[in-house]
Protein backbone atom coordinates (compact mmCIF):
# COMPACT_ATOMS: atom_id res chain seq x y z
CA UNK A 1 0.00 0.00 0.00
CA UNK A 2 2.41 2.64 1.26
CA UNK A 3 4.33 1.54 -2.01
CA UNK A 4 1.19 2.15 -3.97
CA UNK A 5 1.00 5.91 -2.52
CA UNK A 6 4.47 6.57 -3.46
CA UNK A 7 3.72 5.73 -6.73
CA UNK A 8 0.87 7.75 -7.02
CA UNK A 9 2.78 10.66 -5.59
CA UNK A 10 5.25 10.72 -8.09
CA UNK A 11 3.07 10.06 -11.29
CA UNK A 12 1.61 13.28 -9.62
CA UNK A 13 4.30 15.37 -9.50
CA UNK A 14 5.55 13.99 -12.63
CA UNK A 15 1.74 15.25 -14.35
CA UNK A 16 1.98 18.88 -12.51
CA UNK A 17 5.77 19.06 -14.03
CA UNK A 18 4.83 17.91 -17.35
CA UNK A 19 1.56 20.52 -17.05
CA UNK A 20 3.55 23.31 -16.19
CA UNK A 21 6.08 22.69 -18.96
CA UNK A 22 3.32 22.60 -21.14
CA UNK A 23 2.00 25.92 -20.20
CA UNK A 24 5.33 27.55 -20.00
CA UNK A 25 5.76 26.28 -24.07
CA UNK A 26 2.52 28.28 -24.67
CA UNK A 27 3.45 31.47 -23.15
CA UNK A 28 4.67 32.20 -26.18
CA UNK A 29 3.58 33.96 -28.35
CA UNK A 30 2.08 36.38 -27.31
CA UNK A 31 0.04 37.14 -29.75
CA UNK A 32 -1.51 33.89 -31.86
CA UNK A 33 -0.14 33.81 -35.37
CA UNK A 34 -2.55 35.47 -37.70
CA UNK A 35 -4.03 33.13 -40.55
CA UNK A 36 -3.56 34.22 -44.00
CA UNK A 37 -4.69 33.22 -47.13
CA UNK A 38 -2.09 30.46 -49.13
CA UNK A 39 -2.13 29.23 -52.77
CA UNK A 40 -0.96 25.93 -51.03
CA UNK A 41 -3.67 25.79 -48.36
CA UNK A 42 -6.25 22.97 -48.32
CA UNK A 43 -6.19 19.69 -49.99
CA UNK A 44 -6.36 20.92 -53.40
CA UNK A 45 -3.94 23.88 -52.98
CA UNK A 46 -0.91 24.59 -54.89
CA UNK A 47 2.42 26.32 -55.03
CA UNK A 48 1.96 29.71 -57.06
CA UNK A 49 5.42 29.92 -58.66
CA UNK A 50 5.34 33.80 -59.32
CA UNK A 51 4.80 34.31 -55.53
CA UNK A 52 7.83 31.50 -54.75
CA UNK A 53 9.99 33.77 -57.32
CA UNK A 54 9.54 36.57 -55.30
CA UNK A 55 10.39 35.05 -52.21
CA UNK A 56 13.02 33.51 -53.43
CA UNK A 57 14.10 36.99 -54.69
CA UNK A 58 13.84 38.57 -50.88
CA UNK A 59 15.60 35.83 -49.53
CA UNK A 60 18.48 36.31 -51.54
CA UNK A 61 18.49 40.35 -51.63
CA UNK A 62 17.65 40.42 -47.70
CA UNK A 63 17.95 37.24 -45.90
CA UNK A 64 20.75 35.70 -47.56
CA UNK A 65 23.39 37.99 -45.38
CA UNK A 66 22.51 36.35 -42.13
CA UNK A 67 20.68 33.22 -42.65
CA UNK A 68 21.53 29.94 -44.78
CA UNK A 69 20.01 27.99 -46.88
CA UNK A 70 22.24 24.65 -46.41
CA UNK A 71 19.31 22.06 -47.78
CA UNK A 72 18.53 23.98 -50.37
CA UNK A 73 20.25 23.32 -54.24
CA UNK A 74 20.61 25.48 -56.82
CA UNK A 75 18.84 23.08 -58.85
CA UNK A 76 15.98 22.90 -56.81
CA UNK A 77 15.05 26.60 -58.37
CA UNK A 78 13.87 24.80 -61.20
CA UNK A 79 10.52 24.19 -59.54
CA UNK A 80 10.31 27.50 -59.60
CA UNK A 81 9.97 27.44 -63.03
CA UNK A 82 13.83 28.74 -64.01
CA UNK A 83 15.84 27.12 -67.00
CA UNK A 84 19.01 25.69 -66.62
CA UNK A 85 21.33 28.36 -68.09
CA UNK A 86 19.05 30.74 -65.45
CA UNK A 87 20.27 28.47 -62.36
CA UNK A 88 23.68 28.30 -63.56
CA UNK A 89 23.70 31.86 -63.59
CA UNK A 90 21.92 32.24 -59.86
CA UNK A 91 24.48 30.23 -58.35
CA UNK A 92 27.29 31.57 -60.46
CA UNK A 93 26.58 34.90 -57.64
CA UNK A 94 27.63 32.83 -54.66
CA UNK A 95 30.77 31.32 -54.07
CA UNK A 96 31.19 28.00 -52.13
CA UNK A 97 34.16 26.11 -50.44
CA UNK A 98 36.05 23.23 -52.30
CA UNK A 99 38.92 21.00 -52.22
CA UNK A 100 41.51 20.44 -51.00
CA UNK A 101 43.94 21.28 -54.11
CA UNK A 102 46.96 19.71 -55.35
CA UNK A 103 48.74 21.62 -52.54
CA UNK A 104 46.28 20.41 -49.63
CA UNK A 105 44.37 23.52 -49.41
CA UNK A 106 40.77 24.52 -49.70
CA UNK A 107 39.69 27.21 -52.06
CA UNK A 108 36.50 29.33 -52.92
CA UNK A 109 35.07 28.75 -56.17
CA UNK A 110 31.79 29.82 -57.55
CA UNK A 111 28.71 27.59 -57.21
CA UNK A 112 27.19 25.63 -59.29
CA UNK A 113 23.48 23.71 -59.65
CA UNK A 114 24.69 21.16 -57.76
CA UNK A 115 25.87 23.19 -54.86
CA UNK A 116 23.88 24.04 -51.81
CA UNK A 117 22.97 27.70 -50.72
CA UNK A 118 25.99 28.72 -48.38
CA UNK A 119 26.25 29.73 -45.41
CA UNK A 120 26.71 33.51 -44.90
CA UNK A 121 29.20 32.00 -41.90
CA UNK A 122 31.99 29.60 -41.79
CA UNK A 123 30.72 28.48 -38.37
CA UNK A 124 28.13 29.45 -35.53
CA UNK A 125 30.82 31.13 -33.54
CA UNK A 126 31.48 33.51 -36.48
CA UNK A 127 27.20 34.09 -36.86
CA UNK A 128 27.20 34.40 -33.28
CA UNK A 129 30.00 37.13 -33.33
CA UNK A 130 28.46 39.09 -36.41
CA UNK A 131 25.23 39.01 -34.73
CA UNK A 132 25.87 39.96 -30.58
CA UNK A 133 25.54 36.42 -29.87
CA UNK A 134 22.44 35.54 -31.23
CA UNK A 135 22.69 32.75 -33.58
CA UNK A 136 20.16 33.49 -37.26
CA UNK A 137 18.78 29.86 -37.09
CA UNK A 138 18.83 28.07 -41.11
CA UNK A 139 15.68 29.09 -42.80
CA UNK A 140 15.37 25.42 -44.58
CA UNK A 141 12.93 24.11 -42.52
CA UNK A 142 12.30 26.97 -40.45
CA UNK A 143 8.30 27.31 -42.02
CA UNK A 144 7.82 23.19 -39.92
CA UNK A 145 10.01 24.42 -37.27
CA UNK A 146 8.29 27.71 -36.20
CA UNK A 147 4.55 26.21 -35.77
CA UNK A 148 3.62 27.61 -32.29
CA UNK A 149 0.92 25.73 -30.28
CA UNK A 150 -2.29 26.33 -31.31
CA UNK A 151 -4.55 25.21 -28.10
CA UNK A 152 -7.56 24.05 -27.86
CA UNK A 153 -9.88 23.66 -29.75
CA UNK A 154 -7.94 24.59 -33.05
CA UNK A 155 -5.58 21.51 -32.59
CA UNK A 156 -8.77 19.29 -32.58
CA UNK A 157 -10.60 21.28 -35.62
CA UNK A 158 -7.17 22.11 -37.62
CA UNK A 159 -7.21 18.14 -38.75
CA UNK A 160 -10.33 18.52 -40.11
CA UNK A 161 -10.07 21.74 -42.20
CA UNK A 162 -6.89 20.05 -43.22
CA UNK A 163 -5.07 23.17 -41.81
CA UNK A 164 -1.26 22.90 -41.76
CA UNK A 165 0.05 26.44 -42.94
CA UNK A 166 0.71 27.35 -39.20
CA UNK A 167 4.57 28.00 -39.94
CA UNK A 168 3.67 30.35 -42.94
CA UNK A 169 1.47 32.16 -40.91
CA UNK A 170 3.91 32.50 -38.51
CA UNK A 171 6.37 33.75 -40.25
CA UNK A 172 4.78 36.40 -41.95
CA UNK A 173 2.81 37.35 -38.63
CA UNK A 174 6.79 37.62 -37.16
CA UNK A 175 8.36 39.81 -40.46
CA UNK A 176 4.81 41.50 -40.20
CA UNK A 177 4.39 42.21 -36.57
CA UNK A 178 7.54 44.62 -34.71
CA UNK A 179 5.68 46.68 -32.34
CA UNK A 180 7.35 50.69 -31.63
CA UNK A 181 5.66 50.95 -28.33
CA UNK A 182 6.14 48.53 -25.81
CA UNK A 183 3.20 47.31 -23.22
CA UNK A 184 4.76 48.18 -19.64
CA UNK A 185 4.26 44.80 -18.18
CA UNK A 186 7.19 43.84 -20.51
CA UNK A 187 10.81 44.45 -20.62
CA UNK A 188 12.97 44.63 -24.09
CA UNK A 189 16.79 44.15 -23.18
CA UNK A 190 18.77 47.01 -24.91
CA UNK A 191 19.59 45.85 -28.55
CA UNK A 192 16.66 43.67 -28.83
CA UNK A 193 13.22 44.14 -30.71
CA UNK A 194 9.77 43.82 -29.18
CA UNK A 195 7.75 41.13 -31.02
CA UNK A 196 4.25 39.79 -29.82
CA UNK A 197 4.38 37.14 -32.12
CA UNK A 198 8.02 35.71 -31.54
CA UNK A 199 7.64 32.15 -30.41
CA UNK A 200 10.97 32.31 -28.22
CA UNK A 201 10.15 35.41 -25.95
CA UNK A 202 8.78 38.73 -26.32
CA UNK A 203 12.18 40.45 -28.13
CA UNK A 204 14.56 39.35 -30.71
CA UNK A 205 17.83 40.55 -32.01
CA UNK A 206 16.50 40.44 -35.96
CA UNK A 207 15.45 44.04 -36.66
CA UNK A 208 12.39 44.49 -38.66
CA UNK A 209 14.31 43.05 -42.29
CA UNK A 210 11.33 44.81 -44.59
CA UNK A 211 11.04 48.00 -45.52
CA UNK A 212 8.19 49.35 -48.00
CA UNK A 213 9.48 49.84 -51.43
CA UNK A 214 12.78 48.09 -50.29
CA UNK A 215 12.49 45.57 -53.93
CA UNK A 216 11.43 45.84 -57.23
CA UNK A 217 9.48 42.65 -59.07
CA UNK A 218 9.40 41.77 -62.33
CA UNK A 219 5.99 40.98 -62.41
CA UNK A 220 4.87 44.68 -60.56
CA UNK A 221 4.05 43.17 -57.32
CA UNK A 222 3.61 46.34 -55.13
CA UNK A 223 6.62 45.93 -52.24
CA UNK A 224 4.36 46.47 -49.03
CA UNK A 225 5.99 44.85 -46.27
CA UNK A 226 2.93 42.71 -46.14
CA UNK A 227 3.44 41.10 -49.62
CA UNK A 228 6.82 40.39 -48.90
CA UNK A 229 6.53 39.26 -45.62
CA UNK A 230 3.72 36.72 -47.71
CA UNK A 231 5.91 36.34 -50.43
CA UNK A 232 9.12 34.99 -48.39
CA UNK A 233 6.49 32.81 -46.06
CA UNK A 234 5.74 30.84 -48.92
CA UNK A 235 8.84 30.50 -50.22
CA UNK A 236 10.25 29.19 -47.03
CA UNK A 237 7.04 26.84 -46.86
CA UNK A 238 8.55 25.58 -50.38
CA UNK A 239 12.07 25.11 -49.12
CA UNK A 240 10.50 23.29 -45.77
CA UNK A 241 8.08 20.79 -48.64
CA UNK A 242 9.13 21.15 -52.20
CA UNK A 243 7.28 18.39 -53.11
CA UNK A 244 3.99 19.37 -51.81
CA UNK A 245 2.53 19.63 -54.89
CA UNK A 246 3.43 16.22 -56.01
CA UNK A 247 2.37 14.85 -52.69
CA UNK A 248 -1.58 16.33 -53.20
CA UNK A 249 -1.48 15.03 -56.51
CA UNK A 250 -0.33 11.36 -55.89
CA UNK A 251 -3.03 11.81 -52.83
CA UNK A 252 -6.11 12.84 -55.34
CA UNK A 253 -5.00 9.88 -57.42
CA UNK A 254 -5.03 7.33 -54.74
CA UNK A 255 -8.27 8.66 -53.87
CA UNK A 256 -10.01 8.64 -56.84
CA UNK A 257 -8.33 4.66 -57.19
CA UNK A 258 -9.85 3.94 -54.04
CA UNK A 259 -13.34 5.09 -54.53
CA UNK A 260 -13.05 3.38 -58.29
CA UNK A 261 -11.53 0.28 -56.43
CA UNK A 262 -14.87 -0.01 -54.02
CA UNK A 263 -17.57 0.89 -56.46
CA UNK A 264 -15.94 -2.20 -58.54
CA UNK A 265 -16.08 -3.91 -55.07
CA UNK A 266 -19.30 -3.32 -54.01
CA UNK A 267 -20.72 -4.26 -57.78
CA UNK A 268 -18.89 -7.47 -57.49
CA UNK A 269 -20.38 -8.37 -54.16
CA UNK A 270 -23.96 -7.80 -55.76
CA UNK A 271 -23.66 -9.67 -58.61
CA UNK A 272 -22.38 -12.56 -57.02
CA UNK A 273 -24.64 -12.55 -53.97
CA UNK A 274 -27.57 -12.25 -56.37
CA UNK A 275 -26.83 -15.82 -57.28
CA UNK A 276 -27.71 -16.89 -54.25
CA UNK A 277 -30.57 -19.27 -53.23
CA UNK A 278 -32.61 -17.86 -50.26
Amino acid sequence: MKNLVVKLGAAAIAATVMATGAWAASAYPKNKPREQDWSFAGPFGMYDQAQLQRGLKIYAENCSACHALSRVNFRNLADLGYSDEQIKAFAANYEVEDGPDDFGDMFFRPATAADAFPSPFPNKEAARAANGGAYPPDLSLIAKARAPIRGFPAFVIDPFRNYAENGPDYIYSLLTGYKDEVPEDVSVPEGLWYNPYFASGTALAMAPPLFEGMHEFDDGTEATVSNMAKDVAAFLMWTAEPHMDERKQLGFRVMVFLLIFAALLYLSKKQVWARVEH
